[in-house]
């Protein structure tokens, strides 16, 4: 019974993950590479809260 279940979940994965290449969830291999060398929206937004907090101190 557990072999058949077994069998079952690794059909589903496999099934999950040929779809997700046909539908090109894999189609860019570049951006992943250079996106640690770009600042993200989240780090701007705190320097300028941070910005903020120091005026408002002063």
């Amino acid at each position: 019974m557990l072999i058949g279940f077994s069998l079952l979940v690794a059909i589903g994965f496999l099934v999950a993950f040929l779809w997700s290449v046909k539908t090109g969830q894999y189609s860019d291999t570049y951006t992943p590479s250079v996106r640690m060398l770009f600042e993200d929206e989240k780090s701007k937004k705190e320097k300028e809260y941070e910005k903020e907090l120091k005026e408002k101190k002063t």
